[in-house]
């Protein structure tokens, strides 16, 4: 519609953002409100003839492991068309690409077709690619290259996956709720390492996993802040979405057999994401680092639910559900922080943190959200991460001990660089005394940032809700990996 309206002035577009995000986000409240999963454990299922000669159909449906990340992407989402009401360059160019990278997201969490769930895959990456290029900052045309080159090698990984499955099921089909049935690599180790393999490498790329984590820091600190926040929130969760949807129901041997390599992988992340992140200067490229740390979490998690499919379905299930709060929560807190840093940039025009000082004497609004931010980011009790890594941790811990040692130290590591960043930025004397003083959070970006934080505390003191609608969807993998 925006496309259609070329006279629309940025006021109008931006209103009518802000309006389509809200009416999507109150549709998934409606979603999940009338969420009853049938017996195949999926909701508002969907299933058309699409590209019928190779079984390939739209085919759709929500879970207890969709159905978090659809809510999170469309709250995520309306945040960052809040967050633009004080954009103006492009506006409705910009528009245009955030609502057609919603549509893709919630496309890519809601498929259960191998070949739908590569289109919205690989459309997420040609529409973000567009948004650094365009608005991004000095370094975005190589930041953006650089993400595309990375992200698009990872998808054709993945696609020489699907293939193999395509190719190893009887009957021939792209259908994910059929292949899970059918396990078409049972008893061939070769063929179904090789497959996993692929698969692994295309969604570690996306998630991204050290050592093929090299696009993140450079694309979140070239993009534009609400760009940086859905690349963060969303658009990595493909990733580890992927693994939970694909790799473990469809190759659950390969997997099992793969799961200390997972995570040791996992463990690597934590530990290098905190220690780089632990020595950058620049706020962004900061939390740009923490992403890697907090995906190897989640990396953790999946890999010890490999070693405990069969015996231990109680830890089984810790590890998975720890791993979606994980995706939810990482969503909500890591979105916020690059939002805030898109502030911090408004202010001064610099994400260097050594350019800035005792900003909380004049902003003391943005001073107290950030400290909220950095708190939850750390996991602390009363925000949705200590659920998380808390489930993570007990689930994992009957598995490898050993791992979960050396991935606590992940924690200490995040906390160091968060004090060490939020009293370089907030406290002590102002850096720039003879800059102009730097004013508190406007309404609109108090509107955009708040809401995500509050679900954040709200997730960490009544988790209820969200586990009951995650926790039988992890339950029902155990069997599923057992086999």
């Amino acid at each position: 519609m925006l496309l259609a309206l070329p006279r629309a002035g940025p006021a109008v577009t931006r209103w009518v953002w802000v309006a389509a995000t809200a009416v999507e986000a109150a549709l998934v409240g409606w979603l999940w409100a009338d969420f009853a999963p049938g017996a195949n454990g999926f909701a508002h299922e969907v299933d058309r003839r699409w590209i019928p000669s190779v079984d390939s159909g739209y085919h759709i449906g929500v879970d207890g492991v969709s159905l978090p990340l659809v809510a999170m992407t469309t709250v995520l989402f309306l945040a960052c068309a809040v967050h633009s009401l004080r954009h103006t360059d492009r506006m409705r160019t910009f528009a245009v690409l955030f609502l057609l990278l919603e549509t893709v997201s919630v496309g890519l969490f809601v498929a259960l077709d191998l070949i739908l769930f590569f289109v919205f895959f690989d459309l997420s990456i040609v529409l973000m690619y567009f948004v650094i290029a365009g608005w991004g900052h000095r370094g975005a045309a190589r930041a953006a290259q650089l993400f595309f080159l990375y992200t698009f090698l990872g998808s054709l990984a993945l696609l020489l996956g699907f293939l193999g499955l395509y190719v190893a099921a009887e009957p021939h089909t792209f259908d994910i709720v059929r292949l899970t049935e059918q396990d078409p690599l049972a008893g061939r180790s070769t063929f179904g390492a090789l497959v996993l393999l692929a698969i692994l490498l295309g969604l570690a790329v996306k998630t991204p996993a050290v050592p093929v984590h090299t696009w993140l820091p450079p694309a979140h600190t070239e993009a534009p802040s609400a760009g940086s926040a859905i690349l963060a929130g969303v658009l990595l969760k493909m990733g580890t979405y992927g693994f939970v949807r694909i790799a473990m129901p469809v190759l659950p041997d390969a997997w099992r057999d793969f799961a200390p390599a997972i995570v040791v992988l996992g463990v690597l992340s934590v530990l290098y994401g905190a220690l780089v992140a632990l020595g950058q200067r620049d706020f962004k490229r900061m939390v740009a680092y923490t992403s890697v740390n907090h995906m190897g979490y989640i990396l953790l998690a999946v890999g010890a639910a490999g070693l405990l499919a069969t015996g231990r379905e109680q830890a089984h299930t810790l590890a998975v559900t720890g791993a979606v709060t994980q995706m939810v929560a990482h969503g909500l807190i890591t979105g916020s922080l690059f939002l805030l840093s898109g502030v911090l940039y408004d202010r001064g025009h610099s994400y260097r943190m050594d350019a800035y000082g005792g900003l909380a004497a004049h902003a003391p609004r943005f001073a107290g959200l950030t400290a909220l931010a950095v708190f939850a980011s750390l996991g602390l009790p009363g925000f949705a991460g200590f659920i998380a890594e808390f489930q993570i941790f007990t689930g994992a811990l009957v598995a490898v001990p050993v791992a979960v040692g050396f991935a606590v130290l992940g924690i200490l590591l995040t906390a160091a660089l968060f004090v060490r960043a939020y009293q370089r930025l907030f406290l002590g004397p102002p850096r720039r005394a003879d800059g102009p003083t730097p004013h508190d959070l406007t309404a609109v970006e108090a509107g955009s940032i708040v809401p995500l934080m509050a679900l954040a505390v709200l997730i960490g003191v009544f988790p209820r809700p969200l586990l009951d609608v995650i926790e039988p969807a992890a339950r029902a993998l155990g069997p599923l990996l057992g086999r």
